[in-house]
């Protein structure tokens, strides 16, 4: 009888470690609108973030959905309390609407978050001919 609630005692101290709070990214804003953006024009934006959990945060990768978003983060694991930040440069090219997604990878309980920029692109006035 000892052995099976030295098991069950030690089966639930290994359950309440495992639901212990890891890293926790609170991001202060998720999605960012840059509103009306000038062809050809880049912009950047760095999105910041908190680590509110008890351990350490690493961000392992960031990814974008096409060649005209650039990422970069922070390397350096974010401790407890402390902020990181990812940022994100959007070449504005093509006119149109943009929604672009930004994908953190991280050792936090959920893996990863997706970011977003938006905001239309509008092309340049053209120039007057010169004579």
């Amino acid at each position: 009888m000892k052995v099976f609630f030295s098991a069950l005692v030690l089966i639930l101290g290994l359950t309440t470690v495992s639901f212990a709070q890891k890293g926790v990214l609170k991001f202060k804003e998720e999605t960012h609108k840059f509103g009306k953006v000038p062809q050809g024009t880049p912009v950047t934006h760095e999105f910041v973030f908190t680590n509110t959990g008890s351990d350490p945060v690493i961000l392992s990768n960031v990814t974008v959905s096409c060649g005209c978003t650039t990422p970069v983060w922070s390397k350096d694991p974010v401790l407890p309390g402390k902020t990181g930040s990812v940022k994100a440069t959007f070449n504005a090219a093509a006119a149109g609407p943009f929604n672009k997604p930004v994908t953190v990878f991280s050792n936090t309980e959920g893996g990863s978050i997706t970011l977003y920029l938006n905001g239309e692109v509008v092309p340049k006035a053209a120039k007057p001919a010169s004579k």
